[in-house]
């Protein structure tokens, strides 16, 4: 089943893009040779009109084959030249090439609104106005390695359901309780009951942690940070509104961190890279949240489809950025860069790319392993 959630999750994300693409070029009137599914080789196609549609082996991609995109002598001085995207003024050119990510974004937007509508877990200091809350709870957001939460097993993303220690025991407690109740005891042994995952994978249990003072300040207590979270259900306009600012606010934290990732790479090198997920890492994640619900996964595709729009507007060879970087260029300098620079410029690149995701799925290997 998981299997078959990635496989949607994936084309979703790939169609999409590839979509922006095909209707912008369509809508100026560029000749689209093929929009492919995956990458090769060719499992099946189809034609319709000057276009041929078609499946490939490898699901991890996808591509439209835009005439004039890369520059030949049949999109220069062929009989169709007139609708070769080379011969489009640069801002239709920039138009297709932004197209792909723009429709990213709007998905990640319609997705946000429609998780925030049918009911988005969230933390209740982000709270929305007019928001409407159930199933409100303490949630572990974090565990410092080696402290007696870690030691004892409680994980990140865990519930706490109650502390208990001798008669005194609180309930569904708020962050405050448990502070004050783990500093009230420390070095002694406080049971804890947690609930962990969701739906059908729920799990319940009860561990056994002593607050220490130092892990975490100079007062007693377990080494985690807590968040009270909820789900939070707008009106169908305020979801619409809010989903908005949640994409806004997740696409320039995603470009924060891929600018954090870059500058990392060269001064963390493989450390770096561990930071990252590719299709296998994010064949886990899927795995993962597949089991706490529907609105999790919602959630979880529109934040891919952010990461997928902010990669390919980086200024990099063979990515949609790359390109409006040569016709930024072009513009500048009043004339089109030489074609057999720019077209082995993409290839390069478009081979560096393929090597960081060969170097990512083995680090996503390893990581299992």
């Amino acid at each position: 089943m998981t299997v078959i959630i990635f496989i949607i999750i994936l084309a979703i994300l790939i169609f999409t893009h590839e979509l922006g693409h095909f209707s912008a070029a369509k809508k100026f009137g560029i000749r689209v040779d093929e929009f492919g599914f995956g990458f090769p080789p060719k499992l099946l196609s189809f034609k319709k009109g000057e276009t041929e549609y078609s499946i490939n082996l490898i699901p991890i991609g996808g591509f439209v084959k835009i005439f004039g995109e890369n520059s030949d002598e049949e999109s220069e001085s062929g009989p169709d030249n007139a609708r070769s995207m080379i011969h489009k003024p640069r801002y239709i050119q920039a138009v297709v090439l932004a197209a792909g990510v723009f429709l990213n974004l709007v998905l990640a937007w319609g997705l946000f609104s429609a998780s925030l509508f049918i009911g988005m877990p969230v933390a209740l200091a982000d709270l929305p106005a007019g928001a409407q809350i159930k199933e409100e709870r303490l949630l572990i957001t974090s565990v410092v390695k080696d402290s007696p939460a870690d030691l004892s097993g409680l994980l990140a993303g865990d519930t706490i359901l109650s502390l208990s220690n001798d008669a005194a025991k609180v309930v569904l407690p708020t962050t405050e309780e448990v502070q004050d109740f783990l500093q009230a005891r420390e070095n002694r042994p406080v049971e804890v009951a947690y609930s962990r995952g969701g739906g059908e994978e729920l799990e319940e249990g009860i561990l056994t942690v002593v607050p220490k003072a130092g892990v975490v300040g100079e007062k007693a207590g377990i080494g985690v940070s807590m968040e009270r979270v909820g789900i939070a259900r707008l009106s169908f306009f305020q979801s619409i509104i809010t989903g908005l600012e949640f994409t806004y606010r997740m696409t320039i934290v995603t470009v924060v961190g891929f600018v954090d990732f870059v500058i990392s790479l060269f001064t963390g090198g493989s450390q770096a890279l561990a930071e990252v997920a590719g299709p296998i890492g994010l064949f886990g994640m899927v795995a993962d949240i597949s089991q706490l619900g529907l609105v999790y996964l919602i959630n979880f595709t529109a934040v891919i489809s952010i990461n997928l729009a902010v990669l390919n507007l980086l200024p990099f060879p063979a990515l949609d950025g790359g390109r409006l970087l040569f016709l930024a260029i072009e513009a500048v300098k009043g004339s089109r860069l030489n074609p057999k620079i720019a077209n082995t410029l993409n290839v390069v690149g478009f081979s560096l790319l393929l090597l960081l995701m060969a170097v990512v799925a083995v680090s996503d290997i390893l990581k299992i392993i």
